[in-house]
């Protein structure tokens, strides 16, 4: 494996609760274009909505949850994360690089979710 080759990452963040509906789509599509600027391609992007934290930050105990699945060379990360502490709306975040095991779990989750969507609209 080279120094730059595109390895698979995964991560998750929480948006500020205050926000209306529109910012939300604002905000990840600005991490997106991020992420698609700095070479990276989005494999898959889960908007997990409005959660109750286990505990307070910022003293908000609900967030706005995305989870995103991406192929990137390693030095996107600390781009990512980089952008991600220069913007107040942003709670927390956690970027993870994933092994093969973790590619083919989240491979099979997708599906399974993939199959209940198309069993509920049948």
């Amino acid at each position: 494996m080279t120094l730059n080759e595109p390895r698979p990452y995964e991560t998750t963040y929480i948006i500020s609760p205050e926000l209306g509906p529109d910012d939300f789509s604002a905000v990840i599509e600005k991490f997106n274009e991020i992420l698609r600027n700095e070479g990276a391609q989005v494999t898959s992007q889960e908007v997990w909505g409005f959660r109750k934290l286990a505990y307070p930050i910022r003293k908000k105990n609900t967030g706005y949850f995305v989870f995103s699945e991406f192929t990137a060379p390693p030095n996107v990360v600390e781009v990512l994360e980089r952008e991600f502490s220069y913007d107040e709306r942003m709670m927390r975040y956690l970027t993870v690089k994933l092994d093969k095991h973790a590619v083919a779990y989240n491979d099979r989750r997708r599906a399974k979710r993939s199959a209940e969507s198309q069993n509920k609209d049948a």
